[in-house]
């Protein structure tokens, strides 16, 4: 008598892995164990120690492990994190606000040079408002606390220069005047203590990401779902079987948000605001998937190119199994 394998998965509590969680979807040939974690436990302790078998991973993390040669851990195209990224932009609220020409040259932090949103975030500054990242000077270090290191050895573009800044959080060095912005997938504490010191560089920031997806087609993606290779090569099969589990929990989860007759998450207008996302994406809003995703992916793997997380641009093709770049059709 046959039995599933048993494995387990470490991601962030989010409503698109709840019915994976509860059981309610299964993962064909899999008894899966979901243990929750805040997303920088799980990438600090899935980066150095490899503890469980599933994961989520920062995409700017993968794309780095690929990028250097390391295939210790095998990506599928399920996405449990992507944000607009112009958001995580933060200046002083007498800086240049609306004004992001205003920070050529500037003073600007950052938590780790891998994030996958610094990433995006440097795109934008060089590519949407053409600042030169060269001349820009940059200081790493914690957002709102002090002593964050970078969890990847890194390398840099020709004529990128970064200060790592220990003693002091990037959140206080603007407030101190030290920096002229932030670039961060976290808010700054100074932003929402209600002293208003601190605030988004673009004041109706939903209105530049909307035209900004509009225009581009990119939804950028921040994580990526991963399976340790020596997992992947013993059970092939689990690549497909995993993406198609996700792709129904997440189905399920995006259902649940449009219905408004009994509303499933507590926000004042969710089901009409989750309707108006499906009209500007085109009825599915989180897509999964390769060709769904094509536009963002070749967006992020030039950018991780440009920027050093790789030495070289990487294929779409290069970052997933070959089992799981293409599905059937009934």
């Amino acid at each position: 008598m046959s039995r599933n394998i048993d494995l387990t998965l470490a991601i962030n509590d989010s409503d698109q892995v709840r019915d994976l969680a509860s059981g309610k979807v299964t993962v064909n040939g899999v008894d899966l164990r979901v243990t929750y974690h805040e997303v920088e436990e799980i990438f600090f302790r899935f980066t150095k120690f490899r503890e469980w078998e599933i994961s989520e991973m920062s995409l700017g993390k993968y794309c780095s492990l690929r990028g250097a040669g390391d295939d210790s851990v095998v990506g599928l195209p399920v996405f449990p994190s992507r944000a607009f990224r112009h958001s995580g932009i933060y200046v002083r609220a007498d800086g240049p606000v609306d004004d992001p020409a205003a920070l050529a040259g500037a003073r600007i932090g950052f938590p780790e040079w891998t994030v996958t949103a610094t990433v995006y975030q440097r795109a934008l500054l060089q590519h949407e408002f053409g600042l030169d990242l060269t001349a820009i000077d940059w200081v790493q270090g914690g957002i709102n606390a002090p002593g964050r290191i970078e969890t990847l050895p890194v390398g840099l573009p020709d004529g990128i220069t970064v200060r790592a800044e220990r003693e002091r959080s990037l959140n206080q060095m603007l407030i101190d005047g030290d920096l002229d912005a932030v670039i961060v997938p976290h808010t700054p504490d100074a932003a929402t203590d209600g002293s208003r010191r601190v605030v988004q560089l673009f004041s109706d920031v939903r209105s530049v990401e909307e035209e900004y997806y509009r225009r581009t087609g990119i939804f950028p993606i921040m994580h990526v779902l991963v399976v340790r290779k020596d997992v992947f090569e013993r059970y092939p099969w689990i690549g497909p079987n995993l993406v198609t589990a996700f792709t129904q929990a997440k189905d399920n989860s995006i259902a649940r948000m449009l219905s408004g007759t009994a509303p499933h998450v507590p926000v004042p207008w969710g089901a009409t605001t989750a309707g108006i996302a499906a009209d500007i994406f085109g009825g599915d809003m989180w897509p999964y998937g390769v060709e769904a995703n094509r536009t963002t992916l070749d967006a992020f793997t030039t950018y991780a190119a440009e920027q050093r997380l790789t030495a070289t641009k990487l294929a779409v093709a290069d970052l997933f199994p070959a089992s799981v770049l293409q599905s059937h059709v009934i």
